[in-house]
């Protein structure tokens, strides 16, 4: 969605509301597609004393295998994230702020940066996730393998006999 600020400050209104569905299905994130759904989209952009304010809520389903047990988990996902846009920069740049070219702004690409830093980096399907068996590969989650827990690297072993 681009938003062309000159038609619509220029008019006297000093808001422009959002409310759309954002298509991240093909984002690709460590090697998988965890948003299969569109994301929901809201917010708003206000002017006031020739500054824009951009304020939106993005909600959307992130569905991904647990990082320990590789169990498929789908988990509902809030943001909220604001900038300051502004038409020219004078002096050195500023991070915090997103220079507008032409008076227009591309809300998707924005959004997709903003989504994608705020993703987890680890997914878990709980806290408390005990992940699987080095050695036979069982959920440790539904309870004991039954390997023997000591298990010793076999270069290692000259070590164990000098102790």
């Amino acid at each position: 969605m681009i938003i062309d600020f000159r038609t619509v400050f220029g008019t006297g209104e000093n808001r422009v509301d959002v409310d759309y569905d954002l298509d991240l299905s093909d984002l690709d994130y460590y090697g998988f597609h965890p948003i299969t759904k569109p994301a929901k989209v809201t917010g708003s952009v206000t002017e006031s004393a020739g500054v824009l304010r951009l304020k939106v809520s993005v909600s959307l389903l992130y569905s991904a295998p647990c990082d320990r047990c590789a169990t498929e988990v789908s988990r509902q996902m809030d943001f909220e994230f604001s900038h300051v846009l502004v038409n020219e920069i004078s002096g050195d740049d500023n991070d915090e702020l997103i220079l507008l070219d032409d008076m227009k702004l591309d809300l998707d690409e924005l959004l997709r940066t903003d989504v994608i830093l705020s993703l987890p980096t680890k997914f878990l399907c709980r806290d408390d996730c005990k992940g699987i068996c080095q050695t036979c590969g069982a959920d440790l989650n539904k309870g004991a393998c039954g390997c023997s827990t000591e298990k010793i690297d076999p270069r290692l072993e000259a070590l164990k006999q000098l102790l």
